[in-house]
């Protein structure tokens, strides 16, 4: 196939990328701290890329998001060149096998398969992405099956979220909004009692309980718990910038009155801005 001016100037960038990072790997003058990264001390690279992306997306900045994808981009080749080192598999690979399965996934383009409407699409989707993963047999088809997949490899309030409404699907919910009321109580209650009497491991997991009822009172009154903690965490910072723009010396030298009164008149501040 012959390229245009467009994609060959793409394929370059790209093979550069891959020097690059082959660059930063070679024993001979590479990088010592890329020298001694694993597919396992990356990962928190890859989660925080990946964040970092969503990010830039939501502020739209163009630049940024362009940066960002790039610093998401670094993660996969960089991933890709340790697994050539140890004969594991090749970018290529990579590239090939998302191809393939994007070729599998759309048979409506790919193939002669039709669909009406994007329902079909995504039934479609799912259909095929439980027989590659062989979910058809009895065992795999099972629910938790599935919703052990979602523990392992989403977040853990999007896999929570994920989890409550499958599982609400098949029937395992309540009848009302009361008994997710009554549900989220008892387990506060459970986290008072553990903090109080229990081991650290069990107030972990009365923890998790009490978070995982929140989540399910998310589920029925259609929010996003992932997206509302995003918002907690961005305006307590906001709040603190208001802070530290009016004070004169460290927020440490101050009481915990003196900070309370701050951190309220920054809350009206930043309420009025909106």
């Amino acid at each position: 196939m012959e390229l245009n001016h467009n994609q060959a100037e793409t394929l370059a960038a790209l093979q550069e990328l891959i020097d690059v990072v082959a660059k930063l790997r070679s024993p001979d003058g590479g990088c010592p701290w890329d020298l001694v990264q694993t597919p396992e001390t990356l990962i928190p690279y890859v989660i925080e890329e990946a964040y970092e992306v969503v990010d830039a997306i939501q502020s739209g900045d163009q630049a940024a998001i362009s940066e960002e994808l790039g610093d998401l981009l670094l993660q996969v080749v960089l991933q890709a060149q340790i697994a050539k080192e140890y004969q594991k598999f090749t970018l290529k690979q990579v590239a090939q096998g998302i191809s393939q399965k994007l070729i599998r996934r759309h048979p409506h383009v790919f193939g002669d398969v039709s669909v009406q409407n994007i329902d079909e699409v995504r039934q479609n989707w799912e259909q095929i992405k439980a027989a590659e993963k062989g979910e058809a047999t009895p065992e795999k088809h099972q629910l938790s099956a599935k919703l052990s997949r979602y523990g392992r490899t989403l977040p853990p309030l999007m896999a929570a979220m994920k989890i409550s409404h499958k599982a609400a699907a098949v029937g395992f919910e309540w009848e009302n909004i009361d008994g997710v009321w009554a549900k989220f109580h008892e387990e506060l209650g459970e986290f008072h009692q553990a903090l109080a009497e229990e081991t650290p491991e069990r107030q972990q997991a009365e923890l998790g309980d009490l978070l995982f009822a929140v989540i399910q009172l998310a589920r029925w009154y259609n929010l996003d718990p992932s997206a509302a903690l995003q918002g907690t965490n961005q305006r307590f910072v906001q709040r603190l910038q208001k802070m530290e723009a009016v004070v004169d010396r460290p927020l440490s030298d101050y009481s915990l009155d003196e900070l309370e009164i701050l951190w309220q008149q920054a809350k009206a501040q930043l309420a009025q801005e909106s």
